[in-house]
C-alpha cells in the first residue's frame, strides 16, 4: 500500500534549525481503549502545542463500539484540529496507520499509541529532531536512558531477539536500537510511494528496510504500564512478526518478489 503523490497536494520539505515549513498529522490507532483515550488526547495537544509546527491529530478506530467515537466527536466539535476515522470491517495497526497517512497533505507523518505507554510530553522533542533534518526520529526503549517498565525476564529476552533479528535487515549506517517501536515521525518524502505492507504491526521496521531513510534520531523513552486493558502480544502477535521477518528477508535477498497486497488478518491491535 503505498503513498501516492497524486492524492495529496505536495507540500515544501522541512528542513534547517528552527524551520516551521510543513505539517504534522499524528494517528492515535484504537481498539477498545477509549478509557485512556480519555486522558491521552489532553496530553497529546497540550504537548504539540509547545512546538511550532502547525498539527492534526486523527483517531483511526476499528469500530470498537466503546464509546470511542462518541468521546473523539465531541472533543472534535471544540477543536479543528481533532479528526476521527471509524474502521468498519477492517483490523489491523498497519493499514490503519497507512490510511490514515494518506488522507492528509501532511509533511511529517507520525503515530503513537493509545494505550498511555508512550509519554506523549516527547513529541515537541521528536518534532524537532525532524525539524532539525533528520528523516526519522523515534522513542526508544533501548538507547541510553530508555527504560521499560515491570517486564518480566522472559519477555525482555524475547523482545531483545525480536530486535536482534532485524540487525542485519538495516543498513549498516542507519540501524535503530528500537525498530519495534509504535512511537515515531517521519518525514512523508521518505515514504512517499513505497510499497508497505497493510496487513501486521510493526510498521516502522518496514519503513527502515524500505523507505528512503538516509538519517535516523532515537530519543529514550520510558514505556510505561498500560493504563488500561490487557496486552495484546501473544503467539498470533509473534507469528505475524515472523511472517513479516520471512518477507523482508525474502526481499532483501532476492528471494520473492515483495508482496504489498499480502494480508494477515488480525481480531485486535498486537501492541507492545
Amino acid at each position: 500500500m503505498p503513498l501516492e503523490a497524486d492524492a495529496i497536494e505536495a507540500s515544501p520539505r522541512i528542513g534547517g534549525t528552527g524551520s516551521t515549513t510543513g505539517r504534522l498529522r499524528l494517528v492515535i490507532p484504537t481498539f477498545h481503549e477509549v478509557e485512556s483515550l480519555r486522558i491521552l488526547l489532553n496530553r497529546v495537544t497540550a504537548a504539540l502545542e509547545k512546538q511550532s509546527l502547525p498539527f492534526d491529530i486523527l483517531v483511526v478506530d476499528d469500530d470498537s463500539r466503546d464509546g470511542t467515537e462518541e468521546f473523539v466527536s465531541s472533543i472534535a466539535r471544540n477543536d479543528p484540529r481533532i479528526h476521527l476515522l471509524v474502521r468498519k470491517g477492517e483490523r489491523g495497526l498497519s493499514g490503519a496507520i497507512l490510511h490514515g497517512w494518506q488522507h492528509c497533505d501532511a509533511t511529517v507523518l507520525g503515530v503513537m499509541d493509545a494505550d498511555l505507554q508512550h509519554p506523549p510530553e516527547l513529541l515537541p522533542v521528536l518534532v524537532d529532531a525532524i525539524q532539525t533534518g533528520c528523516d526519522i526520529a523515534i522513542g526508544s526503549r533501548y538507547i541510553r536512558g530508555g527504560r521499560v517498565d515491570r517486564w518480566n525476564p522472559l519477555r525482555r529476552l524475547f523482545s531483545a531477539a525480536a530486535v536482534w533479528v532485524t540487525y542485519p535487515l538495516q543498513r549498516c549506517c542507519i540501524k535503530a536500537h528500537d525498530p519495534m517501536s509504535g512511537f515515531f515521525l517521519v518525514r512523508r518524502e521518505c515514504v512517499e510511494k513505497v510499497e508497505l505492507q497493510p496487513a501486521g504491526f510493526k510498521i516502522l521496521l518496514e519503513i527502515l528496510v524500505r523507505g528512503r531513510i538516509e538519517s535516523v534520531r532515537e530519543v529514550p523513552i520510558a514505556f510505561g504500564r498500560r493504563a488500561a486493558g490487557k496486552s495484546k502480544a501473544n503467539l498470533r502477535v509473534a507469528w505475524e512478526y515472523f511472517r513479516l521477518l520471512v518477507r523482508l528477508y525474502a526481499a532483501r535477498y532476492g528471494l520473492t518478489r515483495p508482496d504489498p497486497n499480502i494480508s494477515i488478518v488480525s481480531e485486535e491491535y498486537p501492541g507492545d
